[in-house]
């Protein structure tokens, strides 16, 4: 799931150098937010390239790893929380709906398309009640 997140930050760089004034907008704008954006991540890789199997073999540095990637996941599960999960489950049916697209996704494997609508008309059926 986190994988997916980027790719609207991605986009919305690209919308924002389109539509923000003053020049360069529009196509130019896009691609020189685009270029900004990813230009950072690309040059890390190109520098790290090269020393990566020695850094990977050193304690150190697997010890690092290990704490950002604990640091990852800490992350992603504030940012699930707030805004996420304290401005959607409001009572016990919102908790119900969610766990429930949680197991059809999870446990069941159920297509994230299916689960999305299924999850929107059972939420639109407990707002009627």
């Amino acid at each position: 799931m986190e994988q997916a997140v980027p790719g609207p930050l991605f986009t919305f760089a690209a919308y924002l150098g389109a539509v923000e004034e003053p020049s360069p907008h529009g196509w130019l704008g896009a691609i020189i937010a685009l270029v900004a954006i990813f230009l950072p991540s690309f040059l890390l890789v190109i520098g790290l390239l090269p020393f990566w199997n020695t850094l990977r073999g050193r304690k150190a540095f697997q010890r690092a790893l290990r704490g950002v990637n604990a640091a990852v996941v800490g992350l992603l599960l504030a940012a699930f929380y707030q805004p996420v999960w304290t401005s959607t489950i409001k009572a016990p049916g919102d908790f119900c709906v969610a766990l429930v697209a949680f197991g059809l996704l999870v446990l069941w494997k159920w297509p994230p398309w299916v689960v999305v609508l299924l999850s929107a008309l059972l939420g639109a059926a407990l707002s009627l009640l």
